[in-house]
């Protein structure tokens, strides 16, 4: 059997597509990887609980893979997690694993977004893809170098909870660094080409817990 921990940053319907036969369910928390049940070979873990619920633990992973069950992350708790537990065995996937691995990001909150209880849809915009997306906007020539750096780190000042690129792209007006016609550009550059690294990640877990199974 094969569990997927996933909510915000990649939906169940989409993750079925890719691997349809897995046990979903939604972001972990502590206490949850006690519940696995006994025939469990692999975890994926892409979404997981933090701030206001209790995240999973370390030594909570740890037993799990002791007792002989693969685990994989990426995306959000699980590319922090992996990045972390790495030398014990964690499997970590995607780009977000690389730079919490490398120390390229750091803090939790890179990942952090909040997102509606009752369908769970992201409602704010996790501060590594806001990275990823300006990027794109400056070697598109939507945005310059220097720009790119001060929204990057205003954006990093704001609460988890008021990041949406409505609210920064404005912020960035009043601050400005972006004019107002500057600033419609790149909400519309955003909106025509969404970047979405943790949904990326995602597959790529997806994908390599398949390969896996098929071994």
């Amino acid at each position: 059997m094969i569990v997927i921990y996933t909510g915000p940053s990649f939906s169940v319907d989409k993750a079925k597509a890719i691997l349809p036969d897995a046990d979903y369910r939604p972001p972990i928390a502590r206490g949850d990887l006690a519940k696995l049940p006994k025939k469990t070979e692999a975890v994926g873990i892409i979404d997981g609980v933090f701030y206001n619920e209790t995240a999973v633990a370390h030594k909570e992973i740890i037993a799990v893979m002791k007792n002989g069950v693969k685990v994989y992350g990426s995306s959000s708790m699980g590319a922090l997690r992996a990045a972390e537990l790495a030398e014990f065995g964690m499997i970590g996937v995607g780009r977000i694993y690389e730079c919490y691995r490398s120390g390229r990001i750091t803090n939790d909150d890179e990942v952090a977004v909040t997102f509606s209880p009752v369908t769970g849809e992201q409602m704010t915009e996790p501060l590594v893809n806001v990275r990823y997306q300006l990027k794109a906007a400056e070697d598109d020539g939507i945005l310059t170098t220097e720009e790119r750096h001060k929204i990057i780190e205003m954006a990093g000042r704001f609460y988890y909870p008021d990041r949406t690129y409505a609210y920064i792209v404005g912020r960035a007006v009043k601050a400005d660094i972006l004019s107002h016609e500057k600033a419609a550009g790149l909400l519309e550059y955003i909106r025509d080409r969404p970047v979405n690294l943790k949904a990326e990640d995602a597959v790529l877990l997806l994908n390599k817990i398949k390969e896996m199974a098929t071994m």
